[in-house]
């Protein structure tokens, strides 16, 4: 996929930045029905919206906010070269540290310090605070560009998990949101 494809997102932190909400306030407009996940991709157990949809829920929403232009064009200088997608259809497959782990057989946390490090190739998005890729940036050759005696992984990705992040099935580590805090606890026990 072309590098001009990639769409321009938003995590929880963003859409706050957008409406001056603490990130919190996300977390209880999703369960109002003010946001949905219908336009949101879940990436590593996140959400992360198509910027479109952040941008026009606001003025639309019964209560309506205004999203503040200067935080929408700082996502847009941030993403570029990007686009506009309307629809979660158009965003191609994209992923985060807990995908890679599963990509590559090997764990989060030691993916995370090997891209701390600059040893795998460049994030397309920091969102939230955690790097996102499109998968088609992670499953090409020269993936890991860390020193060459430090090559411990094969960096070969596993052909299922490649598979069913690019027909959209894959349904592994980090394809839904867990949930944390009190939801955490009514789920266990329940």
């Amino acid at each position: 996929m072309a590098e001009q494809a990639k769409p321009f997102l938003a995590g929880s932190k963003e859409v706050a930045a957008v409406y001056d909400v603490r990130p919190l306030q996300v977390s209880q407009w999703v369960g109002r029905g003010v946001v949905d996940y219908t336009h949101a991709r879940i990436i590593s157990g996140s959400p992360y919206w198509l910027l479109s949809y952040v941008r026009d829920f606001g003025p639309a929403a019964k209560r309506a906010r205004h999203p503040d232009e200067r935080e929408l064009e700082k996502l847009v200088e941030e993403q570029s070269p990007g686009r506009w997608a309307r629809s979660v259809d158009e965003m191609p497959p994209i992923v985060g540290l807990t995908e890679c782990a599963e990509l590559f057989h090997t764990s989060r946390e030691a993916l995370s310090v090997i891209a701390r490090r600059g040893g795998f190739v460049p994030a397309d998005y920091r969102l939230s605070g955690s790097p996102l890729w499109l998968l088609s940036t992670v499953a090409g050759p020269g993936v890991y560009v860390g020193p060459a005696q430090a090559r411990k992984l094969d960096w070969a990705p596993d052909p299922d998990v490649l598979a069913a992040l690019q027909g959209g099935t894959y349904d592994g580590p980090g394809s839904v949101i867990v949930p944390r805090g009190r939801a955490a606890a009514k789920s266990a026990e329940g």
